[in-house]
């Protein structure tokens, strides 16, 4: 009995050790995102992200991969401290960045310096992307603003015909990132006027800036903003007379909420409104039978939110986590994991600018999308080109409709 019992406590010490083992080969990611006033945006990148892990059963090279929400709540502070609590856990192998830019511009000397691999899949701001050494670690799959702003000010004067458009812009290091841009494309062409508004724009303060903006003449509005911002614009505009209301063509801010609060039918009729995208939509006619896998996936892992294409909220923040996600796992699967963190992360790194095998996404197949950065290849850690940025529209069931390129 003595020896059955001493048989049955090395059994479950064992037993206990090979767990804690196991446990102890974790690779962490850390989404820094908000998940207060843009939760909608932030659970869409979190879903696509563990999407494309689930097809590895969450599992590289006997490390299991694990996510933490950090909500940095639109707060550039907080998402410093993320990225110092990031550099001193040494399961953590990656951020996945979220909906903000301002974060990523103005911390992008830390991010670096610290060599933390930074995939964005959403914040646009042209600068995040081109920190001006060879040790830049932050990757994009996502709308870059260098060529977003030409697609927007393409779409408005040869679609729209649009002959004074004016500006109104987010008072942050995005929305100033775009002004230069669209500036720079429309000087030569049109007259154009310029505003910028603060976060959290008031009713009130809304409806004057568009009355001003009508006022003056302007017959278009390039709107670069937040869901809620633009949520208080719109609302604007519709106060306006009939034959006063002017189109609004977007940055995709706009899409980073829940848009039935936003755009009904009322609005729809009344507003003409256009929005830049990637061009690929989960609610296209035109599925292959990879894209309808994994949205078939999707829907298994999130069936409260993967009800129907038509209803996913925030689908950029989806695609693009998704896409992005199958490219640190052919990165990941590319090295050989050592277990010192600070060289997997490293390793990481330079796998993402030298993928040898082509990664099939949901927007395009990557080929060799990054490559080491410098000053003579601005667009290296650009996963997407402006041949991929379409213009959209909200369709009757606020399904995201791409119309344009």
């Amino acid at each position: 009995m003595d020896m059955l019992i001493r048989l049955i406590l090395l059994y479950l010490f064992s037993a206990s050790f090979n767990v804690m083992a196991n446990s102890n080969k974790t690779l962490t990611v850390y989404h820094d995102a908000d998940y207060s006033l843009n939760q909608v945006s932030a659970k869409a990148m979190r879903m696509g992200l563990l999407t494309a892990f689930d097809e590895v059963n969450d599992e590289v090279q006997g490390f299991r991969l694990t996510l933490k929400e950090k909500n940095h709540r639109g707060n550039i502070k907080r998402s410093l401290l993320t990225m110092k609590n990031f550099v001193k856990d040494e399961k953590a192998i990656f951020v996945l960045g979220g909906l903000h830019s301002p974060q990523y511009i103005k911390n992008r000397t830390f991010i670096n310096d610290n060599q933390i691999p930074l995939l964005i899949p959403w914040a646009a701001g042209g600068p995040i992307t081109r920190y001006p050494s060879s040790s830049n670690s932050v990757f994009r799959l996502s709308v870059d603003d260098t060529k977003a702003g030409i697609r927007i000010s393409e779409f408005a004067l040869n679609n729209l015909s649009c002959k004074k458009p004016h500006l109104l812009l987010e008072d942050t290091p995005w929305g100033k990132s775009n002004q230069r841009t669209m500036s720079s494309y429309l000087k030569e062409k049109v007259p154009f006027g310029v505003s910028l508004f603060g976060w959290n724009i008031k009713e009130n303060s809304a409806r004057i800036m568009i009355r001003n903006i009508i006022s003056e003449n302007h017959d278009c509005i390039f709107l670069v903003g937040n869901f809620n911002e633009t949520h208080q614009f719109i609302e604007a505009m519709m106060g306006m007379d009939k034959d006063k209301k002017i189109p609004i063509i977007s940055h995709w801010g706009a899409t980073g909420g829940n848009v039935d609060l936003i755009f009904t039918e009322q609005v729809k009729a009344a507003i003409s409104f256009h929005f830049i995208q990637s061009c690929y939509s989960l609610s296209s006619s035109d599925q292959s039978s990879f894209q309808r896998s994994v949205f078939a996936r999707a829907k298994k892992l999130f069936p409260g939110e993967f009800i129907s294409p038509q209803q996913v909220k925030a689908p950029a923040g989806f695609i693009h986590a998704y896409d992005l996600g199958r490219l640190a796992i052919s990165a990941l699967q590319q090295i050989i994991l050592t277990g010192n963190i600070k060289q997997d992360r490293l390793l990481f790194i330079q796998a993402l600018e030298s993928l040898q095998k082509p990664v099939q996404g949901l927007i395009k197949e990557y080929d060799r999308p990054y490559s080491a950065w410098n000053e003579q290849q601005q667009d290296a850690h650009e996963a997407l080109r402006l041949e991929n940025f379409c213009m959209a529209t909200f369709g009757k069931h606020n399904q995201i409709n791409v119309t344009a390129n």
